[in-house]
């Protein structure tokens, strides 16, 4: 598709730039109107980093648009500078740091405390426009006075004016942004975004540093917003007060909504969209305040029917013709023979540790209580290098609990969990998996927006790159030994031949072994397996025991499963909880003959 095809998309993008001055003004838009859709589509680009494609809904980007167009402003109309393109920077620079300031308190919450917050800041910022520092803003009046660029090469001197060169001025960096756009979101951490998007739990559980990357994405849009906000005072000759209300955030919104989320050129469809409909509805119907009643029902109707906007649209319509052409490709099974698999992945990304010869996990006296209830007491548990370990116990016998202090999804009350010989007591997940120690769960968590292949590039990424790296222009294809270790992971579950399937497409049983490849994606040495077999047909079952006998190779695994045939099959030792604490240890043999786990587990059954 497109990757065969790099550039086609800015090639396109440069030729509808070069186009739109003389096919617009034939359909009724004003020439003041066809710039201010690319101040709007710049400003909306970095709005759809952050909502479209990372999930965050911010309400308060009018906050940073007003921040770099009243920086640019202010230095251009006090002749504190008469570069117009060094205090766009400057503004944009500015708009940046308030982007950190904010990011660091919003998002400490997340959904609609996260929306709120933003909210609040935007007002805030209003505040502080109008009312303490009205003598540098301008308050109720915004600044007048702000010159248009003028470019000087030896004796060349070019002045942007109105018309022509305003839109070529508005075109070149609505161009440069849209380039730039489409290089971070094809880059590392655009994947990662849409994973935080999808599934930021998922994306924590393999190994990245969540919230650093959403806080790129809200520095991101608000550098985009800031420099779009310089752009609005260079198009309108002087900068309004009313860039810093909740109505401009409450338009880009809709705007994004109207053409489509996630898609980059949606904000610019909506805003076209948005503002032809304003002229139109003011000129021709003499709607006057009216026109926001009428504009506000298309935009009812169209989320009501096109949910994701009017590029999402057509995507699911392209997408819906190419699925009745494409033939069906058979599920292959877990692989059989898996060590050529295992073998093609290469090596870890991960320092070598000094060769250790403890247990490769240990958990010392963890205990853990809600209030008054102790759901685990007291247990001692290690599990050897190479081991494969069954846990297993009656419901509310405390396995899930147990499970999740041992992966640092939760932390004990009191004890210590020792991996490899250090101690990641009360670490976070995403560390913990960085060190090798790695997950799978009960319930799927899987990102169900992608497909197969870019499941695991997920995954692998947090091995190849660390919790966090800021390759933003960096193509994802340039990752060393990506490709590889995700088709062998692919082909080691069995799903390679459903690599570019969309998650959604998925039977049951594929989703259980995608959810098991996620976790040997990012190549641990310590994988732990939470129920495998849940919820899976007898024929499933087998497979993916046959899958549990192929990956322990060189791995040390610990399994928790209610398939006591499944765990007497595949484990080497069994650790039996019952009522939070630890019942009995030992063989296969030695559990079915232990006469406390017979009455506690097993009724008393087994002894017939």
């Amino acid at each position: 598709m497109l990757s065969h095809r790099p550039f086609l998309v800015e090639g396109l993008t440069a030729l509808g730039l070069v186009a739109a001055p003389f096919i617009l003004p034939h359909l009724g838009f004003a020439p003041n109107t066809v710039d201010q859709i690319l101040v709007w589509g710049l400003f909306g680009i970095g709005f759809d980093i952050l909502y479209g494609y990372t999930g965050l809904l911010s309400f308060g980007q009018s906050a940073f648009y007003g921040t770099g167009g009243f920086v640019a402003a202010y230095l251009l109309t006090n002749n504190l500078m008469s570069s117009v393109m060094l205090a766009l920077v400057i503004g944009t620079i500015g708009a940046a740091i308030a982007g950190i300031a904010v990011g660091i308190v919003a998002l400490r919450r997340t959904g609609i405390y996260f929306a709120m917050i933003t909210v609040a800041i935007a007002e805030m910022f209003f505040f502080l426009e109008n009312n303490p520092l009205s003598a540098w803003t301008g308050g109720e009046n915004g600044l007048p006075g702000v010159p248009t660029p003028r470019f000087t090469l030896g004796h060349f001197s070019y002045h942007v004016g109105t018309g022509v060169s305003m839109y070529a001025f508005m075109a070149v960096f609505y161009f440069i942004g849209i380039v730039l756009a489409l290089r971070i979101v094809r880059s590392p951490v655009g994947a990662i975004f849409s994973a935080i998007r999808d599934n930021p739990q998922r994306a924590r559980a393999v190994g990245h540093a969540v919230g650093f990357y959403k806080l790129t994405a809200f520095v991101i849009a608000a550098a985009y917003a800031g420099f779009a906000g310089g752009l609005l005072g260079v198009l309108q000759g002087f900068m309004p007060p009313d860039a810093f209300t909740f109505d401009t955030s409450g338009q880009l919104v809709m705007q994004t909504a109207i053409g489509g989320g996630g898609t980059l050129f949606g904000p610019l469809l909506g805003a076209t969209v948005w503002l032809y409909l304003r002229d139109f509805l003011q000129t021709t119907f003499h709607l006057g305040a009216a026109w926001k009643l009428v504009l506000g029902l298309v935009f009812v109707l169209l989320v009501c029917f096109l949910r994701r906007g009017l590029i999402g649209g057509l995507r699911d319509l392209a997408g819906l013709v190419a699925a009745r052409r494409q033939p069906a490709i058979a599920d292959t099974g877990p692989a059989t023979d898996a060590g050529a698999a295992l073998a093609s992945v290469g090596p870890s990304r991960r320092r070598q540790e000094q060769p250790f010869s403890g247990p490769v996990l240990e958990a010392r006296g963890i205990t853990k209580s809600f209030g008054g209830i102790i759901a685990n007491r007291n247990i001692d548990f290690a599990v050897e290098q190479g081991e494969l370990r069954g846990i297993i116990g009656p419901n509310g016998a405390g396995k899930s609990t147990f499970f999740k202090m041992l992966t640092c999804e939760m932390a004990p009350s009191s004890g210590r969990i020792i991996f490899h010989g250090r101690d990641i007591t009360g670490m976070n997940v995403d560390a913990v998996c960085q060190l090798g120690l790695t997950k799978s769960y009960q319930v799927n968590q899987l990102f169900a927006r992608l497909t197969l292949r870019e499941n695991i590039v997920i995954a692998a990424l947090a091995e190849r790159r660390g919790r966090f790296s800021l390759d933003l222009l960096r193509r994802i294809d340039r990752v060393p030994g990506l490709d590889m270790q995700v088709e062998s992971t692919l082909a080691l579950v069995g799903l390679g031949g459903r690599a570019d399937v969309p998650v959604a497409r998925l039977a049951y049983g594929e989703k259980r072994r995608l959810e098991i490849a996620l976790a040997l994606a990012a190549s641990p040495s310590l994988l732990l397996l939470d129920e495998p077999l849940a919820g899976m047909s007898p024929q499933e079952r087998a497979e993916t025991v046959q899958l549990l006998k192929n990956i322990r190779r060189g791995r040390t695994l610990v399994v928790v499963e209610h398939d006591m045939d499944a765990v007497f099959e595949l484990a080497e030792r069994i650790t039996v909880l019952h009522e939070g604490a630890l019942l009995a240890e030992g063989t296969p043999g030695e559990i079915q003959r232990n006469s406390l786990v017979q009455e506690a587990y097993l009724g008393g059954v087994a002894a017939a």
